[in-house]
This record gives structure tokens, sequence and C-alpha cells, in this order.
């Protein structure tokens, strides 16, 4: 009697698996930088196909690359570095994607096993036979992670990403090099990675608790934060913000989630610094307020300056709900959303009249702004690029100056803003733009950014402008707000002193030192004619990618990082 042997289970690499899942989550883009405890780990998961490697300038810049690629696709990222010296240079941009809810998969390659184990005295570590160092720092800025090892690597693997899919958080993996070429079954890649659903129990019950609170009201106002984005809920903002009896803010790193022209919208909403009274008293005397993915960090509410409760609002998170002082817990805001636009429907509230005044700088243009041939002021950089900014944009602006004044833009359809609005890293954007270029190339990607921001990070404009190679797709502008320094922190305190300054820059010289060859219009704005020039060539040439230096007043502030400065002194 013949036997039949069980046929071998197929089997991939610990590197494999890990690429097959990123592909699988939307997260094919490697950025990083090779470092020899994580080649045997590249070469593997370059081996799968889909997986495209983002090589980077330096680990920094790849962690502000990939925060950006996630935050656009509404996805995850994923950067690769080597072990001690480069996940540290990393660890900033993932403190950022922590604080501001964007799940990046921070990937270190790390020494064999065997070496870690006996505490070897190897390169990148502190030398003290501690090689568990930095994936204990990560503890502090990831929401979870693992080192792993060959006989569990999958089921980690699969148990981490699923909180990154869960929480919107950054995530670590360290994989040793001999686990990196370790083979493990590939049978759990037949079932996707998908999060928890939300609790149908717990959904049921808050329904009900809605329908009561709503019940004695006559209307609601929504403002919405960037946890919104995170979990691909606008489409359920968007059903809310269609009832009658409904109006949205958004918050600051939220601006534009609902299209800005919407008849419901409101605007930005940032406490005492909103800029029509008219939009923060709906918010701060709503009938009912309901805080749909909001964190209320400083910036966000005005230095603290919002006139309403939050004890008094319904809040939904990214995991859970509270009405009436009540929590419903594993409810999950791309449920809770749709969910409240039914129980809105259901209630029928009567139609709201449009509140007037939400735009008043876009539509009041200063007589100064108008004119073209003095020098440019602020007010005329950002009238000027009112009305200039195309649809579908992605505008990315830089803590600072370039924050304040996107702020003030009523963006056309289909665009968006991008900014950092919590950890306020300054430097984010220009590495954030290749993020951008990468996860929406069919959208142009416009970049306002400081003289002093950009010196931090200018070297990954070379991977931005060198990787545009695709006929026929939009190219990034650059637009280098150049005020001589910090002006931000000048606003805040001691205007005159040296730290403020910054040295000068030829910035169109910058693409020809870093993307010899590339046909890049560079120009300089001086005055508004000169932008206006400027801005009418770019947009005759899409494919083209353009730099632009606008020179401006060293003290010259938007309206509302005026008010910024305005309201720290007077706290003091």
């Amino acid at each position: 009697m013949t036997s039949r042997s069980t046929p071998p289970v197929p089997t991939v690499t610990v590197g494999e698996y890990l690429a097959r899942r990123l592909v699988e989550l939307g997260g094919a883009h490697l950025f990083g930088l090779p470092g020899d405890f994580n080649l045997s780990l590249l070469d593997e998961m370059l081996e799968v196909p889909g997986i495209e490697w983002v090589g980077n300038t330096n680990e920094l810049n790849a962690a502000y690359a990939a925060d950006a690629y996630a935050r656009t696709t509404r996805g995850v990222a994923a950067l690769v570095t080597t072990y001690g010296v480069g996940e540290l240079s990393a660890v900033n941009g993932i403190a950022g994607s922590y604080a501001e809810d964007v799940p990046v998969v921070q990937v270190t390659g790390m020494p064999e096993t065997g070496a870690c184990q006996r505490g070897a005295l190897l390169h990148h570590s502190l030398a003290d036979g501690d090689h568990e160092h930095f994936a204990r720092a990560y503890r502090e800025v990831t929401a979870t992670g693992a080192v792993l090892r060959a006989a569990d690597a999958a089921l980690e693997i699969d148990r981490v990403l699923r909180v990154a899919l869960e929480r919107s958080k950054p995530v670590y993996l360290g994989i040793p090099a001999d686990v990196a070429v370790a083979r493990v079954s590939s049978a759990p890649l037949r079932r996707p990675l998908r999060p928890a659903p939300s609790d149908p129990v717990a959904l049921d019950d808050l329904r009900v608790a809605l329908a009561e609170v709503l019940a004695d009201v006559p209307a609601l106002t929504v403002l919405a934060g960037t946890q919104v984005h995170r979990r691909r809920a606008e489409g359920g903002l968007a059903a809310l913000a269609g009832r009658d009896g409904v109006r949205v803010a958004t918050l600051v790193g939220a601006k534009a989630m609902l299209p800005e022209q919407h008849p419901a919208s409101l605007g930005t909403y940032q406490g005492a610094m909103t800029i029509s009274p008219d939009v923060r008293r709906s918010v701060d005397e709503a009938d009912l307020l309901v805080l749909a993915g909001a964190v209320l960090s400083d910036v966000m509410t005005g230095l603290f300056s919002h006139g309403f409760d939050p004890a008094r609002a319904v809040r939904l998170g990214i995991a859970e709900a509270v009405v009436d002082g009540v929590t419903f817990h594993d409810v999950r805001l791309e449920d809770t959303l749709p969910l409240l636009a039914e129980v809105v429907r259901d209630r029928a509230f009567a139609a709201l009249p449009p509140v007037e005044g939400v735009w008043p700088h876009v539509t009041a243009p200063s007589a100064q702004a108008e004119a073209g041939d003095g020098p440019l002021t602020q007010h005329a950089l950002w009238r000027t690029v009112q009305g200039w900014l195309p649809e579908d944009a992605i505008v990315v602006a830089d803590a600072g100056t370039s924050l304040y004044g996107s702020l003030e833009l009523r963006l056309p359809p289909g665009a968006e803003l991008l900014v950092q609005p919590i950890w306020s890293s300054i430097g984010f954007t220009l590495p954030a733009v290749l993020g951008t270029c990468l996860a929406a190339p069919h959208r142009r990607s416009i970049l306002f950014v400081g003289d002093g921001a950009a010196q931090l990070t200018v070297q990954e404009i070379a991977t931005v402008l060198q990787r545009q190679r695709v006929a026929g797709q939009p190219a990034p502008v650059v637009v280098v707000v150049d005020n001589s320094g910090y002006t931000i922190e000048r606003v805040l305190q001691s205007p005159k002193a040296v730290y403020q300054d910054v040295t000068s820059w030829d910035w169109l010289a910058v693409p020809a030192l870093f993307a010899p060859g590339r046909d890049v219009l560079t120009a300089r704005a001086g005055t508004r004619a000169e932008l206006e020039d400027a801005l009418d060539r770019i947009a005759a040439a899409p494919e083209r990618a353009a730099v632009v230096h606008a020179v401006l007043d060293a003290h010259d502030v938007p309206p509302l990082l005026a008010r910024l400065g305005e309201a720290v002194h007077g706290t003091r």
C-alpha cells in the first residue's frame, strides 16, 4: 500500500511576508536608506511584485515623506532604516506621526539574533552589549512594536500591522538580519488584514443615545478634526453635512475636508483666532456640538481660547464615542459618522440659513495687496495664490508664516491642505511633498515653506525633482517664503534677536545643484506682479517642476499670525 505524503506548506521569507502585507495595505513605496544590517531584509522585500524602493537623503526625511504618504492615501506607509544610527535619525518624524495619528511602519534592520543575545560590541550600538536600547526608545512614540524571532515572525507582523490599522498610530518592527531571510508559512497571507469592526450592540446603543440627545435641539454643529481623514471617514462627514439642520466647521489640520464651497461649510475654526466672528459663534454657541475626530490642542483651539465646553459635546473618536457623559467603547469613527447622519435624517431638522462672512479676508483684499510694483507682502502673496490655486491641488504648508497664511485661503474644489499643527516640526513639508507626489501622482503638489524651515531638509528636493519622470503627470511647485529667518518666532518673542536670522541662500540655484539636467522653472518674486507672472508660467506648464523664491520683509506676517502674537503677549 502506497502512503501519501502531506504536501509541503508553501513558505516565504520574513522579508517577503512583510512586503506582501505592506502591498496589501497600500504601503507599496518603501522610504528609507540602506545600511549593512538591513541589506538582506531589503533584498527579500524588493523581490515582491508591487514594492518600490524610494531612497531618501536621510532617515528623518524618509520618516517625513512616509508620514505624508500615509496622510494622502489615508492608509499605511513604511520606512526601512538600519539599526541605531538610522532608526534614531528617524525618531523625530515617527514622533510626529504618533502625535497626529498617522500609521507609519518603522522597520529597522538589526544585527543577527545571536550577536544580540551574546551582547556583541557592534558598530551602530552603544557598545554596552544591550541591543534593546533603540527598540525601547521607540516604545515611547509608537502604539506597539516587536523585535522579531523566526518562530513567530509572521504572527507578530500581523499583530503589529493590525494595531497600526486600528489605532492609526505608528508601529515598530525590529528585524534581525538572520530573521529577515528565515522562512515562514505563507498561509496567513491568504486572509487579508482588517481592523476590528465596531461592536454592533454598542452601535445600537449609541444610536438610541444619539436619538435622545437630538430630540431636544433644533440643529447641530460638527467640529471635525484630522482623525476623520485617518479613518477614511470623509464620506460619512459629507453625508452628515448634506442633512438639513447641520453645519460643519473643521480644525486646522482638517481644513477643506468638507469642500469649502459646500453650503454647510463654516470653514476653519480656531477659537478666538477664527477668521469670522460668525463662524466662531456658530461653534461656541451651538445648540449641540459634535466633536468628530477632533484633538483640541493649543494650535487647533487658538491657544485654548475655544468658547465651548468639550464635556457637553457629543464626542466621536477613533474607537469610542461619548454622549451625555456615557462612553460607548469599540465603535469606530468610520461607522459612527454615518450612524449620526442616519439619526439626523430621522430627526428631520428644518433647513438652516447660510452663515454670512465665512471668508472675510478672501473677499476683501486690501489696496496694498492690489499694487503690483511695490514690495511683495504677505497679504499680496496669499491673495494672489488664492486666485491661482488649481482644483484638486494638494497644498502643503510648513509650520510658520506659511501655515497661517494658508489657513486664510478658500481652497478650490477637490483641493486639500496638508499641515502638521500638533507636532509643528519645521522642515517637515519639503520631504512631505515627496510623499504626496508618490501617493497622488495625478494631483499637483504645491509647497509653501519658509526659508529657515527649508534649510533643515532641503536635500530631499533632489529626490522630489529627480523622481519626476512620468509624462502627463503634474509636477510639484515649491514656493520658498523668504523672510530672512524665523518670522513666526519673531512674532512670539525677541524679534531682533540674532538667533532669529538664517544665512542667505541662492534659492534659484537649488534645482541645478540638487537636480542637474532637469528642466525646472525658477522665478524670483519680489513684487506682486513678479509673483503673478511666475504663477502664470507655472500654470501654463503643469508637467514642469517649479521653484519660486518669494522675497518678503522679515517682520511682515499674515493676519492670523499677528493674532497669535497678540494672544501670546496677552497671556504674559
